[in-house]
């Protein structure tokens, strides 16, 4: 991601974006590397570096001379897991449901326009894919999101669904907002979604929202694997496990507070 400047940004917004390029590389990366992407001046790139360093936002390696994320974020990491996710109100239930299902397990929330992974069970038989823990993916293009799209409301929806890339992934991505809104309907008539390799070669996923009682979307949780090990039609007969499980977590996020995006400053209350 490149650092530049974006409408209504002050210095903390432009600061976080060159946060966020540093993010972008999932590794040290050198000076040279992050100018050659950045929208910015040599000297402001090099000042907001050193305040982010400054505030421990960054870490530097003066031998290797590379900047990597500091550890007061993982601090907040954490404090933002604990607090703002549904993780910690969902581990034992997807602890229960990995073990009885054995494959790859995955819990998500809406990340503004996307899909932020906020905790993972691996299968007993591990297979290699995008998605982990803390990794933000497409919406438009994955089980999980398709299930939480589905359950929006129309104005969440009309905000949402125009910020999607629809970049064609695979030859099954949807690539356009009207065929996506047709898949939202039948996902909203059959209770869950599918991923039909639509995002990586091979990896499919049943999805099922979370949804509380005065129908807010908590999240989703699915159930993923790959076609050379199992089928779609297979992992359907897992749904009903799952929508246990997502009845379940709702139930008890009921009493749990997430903050909610939103245009005034207040905070409500599922």
């Amino acid at each position: 991601m490149a650092g530049g400047e974006t409408n209504g940004s002050g210095t903390v917004g432009k600061a976080l974006s060159v946060l966020d390029q540093v993010a972008s590389f999932e590794r040290p990366v050198r000076f040279t590397e992050l100018l050659d992407e950045s929208n910015y001046p040599k000297a402001t790139l090099y000042r907001f570096l050193q305040n982010l360093v400054s505030e421990g936002m960054l870490s530097y390696d003066g031998e290797r001379q590379t900047y990597s994320l500091g550890m007061r974020l993982v601090r907040l990491a954490h404090a933002a897991w604990t607090q703002s996710s549904l993780a910690p109100v969902a581990r034992p239930h997807l602890n229960t449901l990995s073990e009885a299902i054995g494959e790859t397990i995955h819990l998500a929330q809406l990340d503004n326009a996307h899909v932020l992974y906020v905790d993972k069970r691996n299968a007993k038989r591990p297979i290699e894919m995008f998605s982990q823990a803390g990794k933000v993916g497409p919406a438009y293009c994955t089980g999980v999101g398709k299930a939480m799209l589905a359950y929006l409301s129309e104005q969440e929806l009309s905000r949402i669904l125009p910020q999607q890339s629809y970049h064609r992934f695979t030859p099954n991505t949807y690539g356009n907002q009207q065929d996506l809104c047709a898949e939202l309907v039948n996902i909203r008539k059959r209770g869950f979604a599918y991923d039909r390799e639509e995002h990586e070669p091979d990896i499919i996923c049943v999805a099922v929202p979370i949804v509380s009682q005065n129908t807010r979307v908590l999240g989703a949780i699915s159930v993923t694997s790959s076609t050379t090990r199992t089928s779609l039609k297979a992992l359907e007969k897992l749904v009903p496990q799952m929508q246990k499980a997502t009845r379940k977590i709702a139930t008890e996020a009921e009493l749990w507070w997430f903050p909610v995006e939103q245009n005034s400053k207040e905070k409500l209350e599922i």
